[in-house]
């Protein structure tokens, strides 16, 4: 169990927003956090810490008009700590190799792969066939809906048909790295993880994965590292001090 940093950036700033209130029109999120201080700034104190497998994030669209920024942001964090850091954000076979060359060690990737609310294995080969599966990490992000988790897509705001499963977490595994598994309903509130979806990715023994959401404070870590039964690495954001959390850095940082 490993605590991989983050870096989220909005309307070109480093932020810490409530996931699911997440909207492209106008660009507008509910936001816990914003920091005066650059992307680069937290790259260069991950390095320093010696801290790898952490995560770059746009949470801007393409279209937005504040795209540019976000992804200037994002490339100066990425120069700050080459091959220590993963980004994510729009990433498509097209554009991948471009953050692969900025620094990132790899892609994260969601909507290229599940499209108009379905897997697509075709754009999932491109990819892979662009720049290797050791350079993939497929963002499995998902809401509760019904009987299950449904993974979401286009900064979580739309649901796909595809519910997430031990067994789809085996279909994918032979054409990426890593997984990274948001729990959205409770990303960016400090109120506790989604325990079942937790125990769910701590019964998968594969490649590893990345959870976030919901960890507010070093009892629910120690709650996550039960139900996730020690094989699951972890983030942590509006709660962590670093974004005006009240659990330290100091402390989760040693968890290599």
């Amino acid at each position: 169990m490993r605590f991989r940093p983050c870096i989220d950036i909005h309307n070109g700033k480093v932020k810490q927003i409530v996931g699911g209130s997440l909207r492209d029109e106008g660009d507008r999120a509910a936001t816990n956090f914003s920091s005066e201080l650059g992307a680069a700034f937290y790259a260069d104190l991950y390095r320093r810490d010696g801290l790898k497998g952490g995560h770059v994030i746009l949470l801007n669209h393409a279209g937005s008009e504040y795209y540019e920024e976000t992804k200037r942001q994002a490339f100066e964090a990425l120069k700050s700590y080459p091959g220590g850091l993963q980004a994510g954000g729009g990433i498509t076979a097209e554009n991948a190799e471009e953050y692969l060359r900025a620094g990132a060690s790899h892609v994260i990737v969601t909507s290229y792969v599940f499209r108009d609310g379905m897997f697509c294995r075709e754009n999932l080969e491109k990819l892979v066939s662009a720049v290797g599966k050791e350079h993939i990490v497929l963002d499995l992000s998902c809401r509760r809906k019904g009987d299950g988790y449904y993974i979401v897509t286009d900064r979580w705001q739309k649901f796909t048909e595809v519910k997430l499963s031990p067994a789809f977490l085996g279909e994918l595994s032979d054409s990426c790295a890593e997984f990274l598994v948001h729990g959205v309903d409770v990303e960016g509130k400090g109120s506790g993880m989604e325990t079942e979806l937790v125990e769910m990715l701590g019964e998968w023994e594969g490649i590893p994965i990345t959870y976030a959401g919901g960890i507010g404070s070093m009892e629910d870590l120690e709650r996550f590292r039960k139900a996730g039964r020690g094989r699951l690495d972890f983030t942590i954001g509006s709660a962590l001090d670093l974004f005006g959390g009240s659990i330290p850095y100091e402390k989760v940082r040693c968890l290599q």
